[in-house]
């Protein structure tokens, strides 16, 4: 009597996975049935789930917000990491750029207003080469004012901010300075008016959620106390940026929930960086003249 072997069954019923097809998958999904390597698969509450299943649940669920509206990120605030290393960067390239090259193409002066605008914005990122703290307490303060801010208002409402406030910064010069002055264009640089941009922006954040704001004033007073007494300070531009800092936060802060909410909130930080436009421009002609 013979006995027949068994034959192997076909691969074709092997299970594999459907983003690996060349690796079998005797793990099913808990949520679609389907099989997943070793590479695709999530531990669940009960089980396995495949990383489609994983990704679609995550995208279902609703974005946590700050109090003010912006998507919350937790972890490091990496907007404020990067305008740090930027500064820094830029701070090394002043070094190492041949014939002050860096200053002279950032550089803001107001008669350059009308011919090159940006630089209302470039020379925040740059710093005095014959003062160290310069950069040092600025960057120092924009860490310790970022930690704060950028969490409670969201990544980009704190970067817009900031951005914003450094261009008033150099408004508040130009508003504040001659325009073409007998001894020829004086260049500002630095972030103090962006940084003083967020201590505006901290007075009308703690006011608005009820906190003391009496240390605040103190601090932006002592600060602006330094910038009359200290030569070479451009207080002007801690005024500008202050100011801008401010109408900017107050945009946010109060701009009424709802759906609309951030829409609103966007164009009050544009409404704010218009007028700080128009009275720069205003400004000019009226120097021309």
């Amino acid at each position: 009597m013979s006995y027949g072997i068994p034959a192997a069954e076909p691969s074709a019923q092997i299970p594999v996975c459907p983003r690996h097809p060349d690796r079998p998958a005797y793990v099913r999904c808990q949520r679609c049935g389907r099989p997943a390597c070793p590479d695709c698969q999530r531990a669940a509450a009960v089980g396995f789930q495949c990383v489609d299943c994983v990704n679609e649940a995550s995208r279902a669920l609703p974005r946590t917000k700050t109090v003010y509206g912006g998507a919350a990120a937790g972890g490091r605030p990496v907007v404020t990491l990067a305008i740090i290393g930027l500064c820094v960067l830029v701070y090394v390239l002043q070094w190492l750029v041949p014939n002050d090259g860096i200053y002279q193409e950032l550089a803001y002066a107001p008669a350059f207003t009308d011919i090159e605008p940006w630089r209302m914005l470039t020379s925040a990122f740059l710093h005095s080469q014959g003062f160290l703290l310069h950069i040092v307490l600025n960057m120092y303060t924009l860490w310790i004012f970022g930690q704060v801010l950028e969490p409670l208002l969201g990544r980009i409402r704190f970067l817009a901010i900031y951005v914003v406030s450094a261009i008033g910064g150099s408004a508040g010069f130009l508003l504040l300075t001659p325009v073409y002055p007998a001894s020829g264009p004086v260049g500002v640089v630095g972030a103090s008016g962006a940084i003083f941009g967020l201590f505006g922006a901290m007075l009308v954040v703690q006011r608005h959620r009820g906190g003391d704001i009496r240390q605040l004033l103190v601090l932006v007073a002592i600060n602006g106390v330094i910038g009359f007494m200290v030569p070479q300070i451009a207080w002007q531009a801690h005024l500008g940026g202050l100011v801008t800092g401010a109408l900017c936060a107050a945009a946010v802060a109060y701009a009424p929930k709802g759906s609309r909410r951030g829409l609103l909130q966007a164009g009050g930080i544009v409404v704010v960086l218009a007028l700080v436009i128009v009275v720069s421009v205003l400004r000019m002609a009226g120097a021309g003249a």
